[in-house]
């Protein structure tokens, strides 16, 4: 199991809470300093069955600033998630073939 994580939000914590408590190995990606890739991106919202602008937290003062009302291709949502990782909503934890936002965090169950 993976968790794209941000050790500053609450419910990314709590997420990876359930995924310790669970004893489920695990690795910690803090996509804030390991910025995904444009390869990975597309690999997690294939996973998520999301489009990228779904991925997108909209409540964010550097999305309401710049892309709010904005009409943009996926791959250029992508590219606007890479260089701005704070606008990935999180956590994100993958098993496999599938993923999942933990928010709630309750439902990174559904990979247990």
């Amino acid at each position: 199991m993976k968790i794209y994580h941000n050790p500053r939000c609450r419910k990314s914590r709590e997420t990876l809470t359930l995924i310790k408590e669970a004893g489920i190995e695990h690795t910690i990606v803090e996509y804030l300093k390991e910025v995904p890739s444009k390869e990975e991106l597309n690999q997690l919202l294939a996973k998520l069955n999301m489009k990228p602008e779904e991925l997108l937290r909209k409540g964010e003062k550097v999305f309401k600033e710049n892309f709010k009302g904005k009409q943009f291709a996926d791959e250029e949502w992508i590219q606007i998630m890479i260089e701005n990782p704070k606008l990935i909503e999180r956590p994100i934890v993958v098993k496999g073939n599938k993923a999942i936002i933990g928010r709630p965090p309750e439902t990174v169950k559904e990979l247990f």
